[in-house]
């Protein structure tokens, strides 16, 4: 099982690979910066959004949930699904990764 890091430190990552790939990457929501979970807006503008979840795998080791589903939806589908969970979860951090290429993909195995 690999360390746990802080998810201040997690999201801080995830945003530098995505503009390694050359995308755009902002912090909409910031949650606990020790234990808050993450929520990705995967912004592909005209091809639509995905919200991918961080969750763990049956492992223990970090992954990605397809939380609006495997197909695309548009962006206020995308957008009502966050403020739900925001609802629920102020220590969530919601991260918008705008991607119009699609070039960015999450280093994590999607489950």
């Amino acid at each position: 099982m690999e360390p746990k890091l802080t998810a201040d430190f997690r999201v801080k990552a995830l945003i530098r690979r995505v503009q390694q790939v050359g995308a755009v990457a902002m912090v909409v929501h910031r949650g606990d910066a020790t234990a808050g979970s993450v929520l990705v807006k995967h912004n592909r503008f005209a091809a639509g959004c995905r919200v991918l979840s961080q969750t763990r795998d049956p492992a223990g080791a970090l992954a990605w949930f397809a939380a609006t589903g495997t197909a695309t939806v548009d962006e206020a589908a995308a957008d009502a699904y966050i403020e739900r969970q925001l609802r629920f979860d102020r220590d969530l951090w919601v991260i918008e990764v705008e991607d119009p290429r699609g070039t960015w993909s999450p280093d994590e195995a999607m489950v």
